[in-house]
C-alpha cells in the first residue's frame, strides 16, 4: 500500500503522462460511479454501462442498495463476473456510507478506504 504523499506524488505523474484521460464509465452520482468501479473489476466498461442502467433504476442511491435484496442485485450485476461478491460488497459498502457518512460518499481516501469493496 502507497503513503497518501506516494499516491498524489502517482496521481499527478498519471495527469502530466495522460491529460486527456477520461472515465468510460456511465454514472451520475458520487455513489453511483463507485458502484460502477466496483463492477469493472476484471469486467470491461462497456458491460458495466450495459448493466448499470437496469441496478441504477432500482438502487441509485446509497439508501436504495443498502435495502436491497442480494438476490435480486446479484442477477443484475451477473453479466460482470464475480457477481456473488461484487453484490455483497455493493450492499454492504452502501450500509456502511449510509451510517457513517449520511449516505454520501467521502471525499478523502482516508475514510474511502474503510469502505468494504471488492477491487
Amino acid at each position: 500500500m502507497k503513503t497518501k504523499k506516494e499516491a498524489v506524488e502517482i496521481l499527478e505523474i498519471l495527469k502530466k503522462t495522460y491529460p486527456e484521460a477520461t472515465c468510460s464509465l456511465d454514472f451520475e452520482t458520487p455513489f453511483q460511479m463507485m458502484i460502477a468501479v466496483m463492477l469493472s473489476a476484471q469486467c470491461t466498461d462497456e458491460r458495466v454501462n450495459k448493466t448499470t442502467p437496469e441496478l441504477f433504476s432500482k438502487y441509485g442511491t446509497a439508501r436504495e442498495m443498502a435495502k436491497a435484496d442480494l438476490a435480486d442485485v446479484e442477477k443484475i450485476i451477473h453479466p460482470c463476473g464475480f457477481y456473488k461478491n461484487k453484490a455483497k460488497n455493493a450492499i454492504e459498502a452502501s450500509k456502511t456510507i449510509l451510517e457513517k457518512y449520511n449516505g454520501e460518499v467521502p471525499d478523502n481516501i482516508d475514510e474511502l478506504v474503510t469502505i468494504p469493496r471488492s477491487w
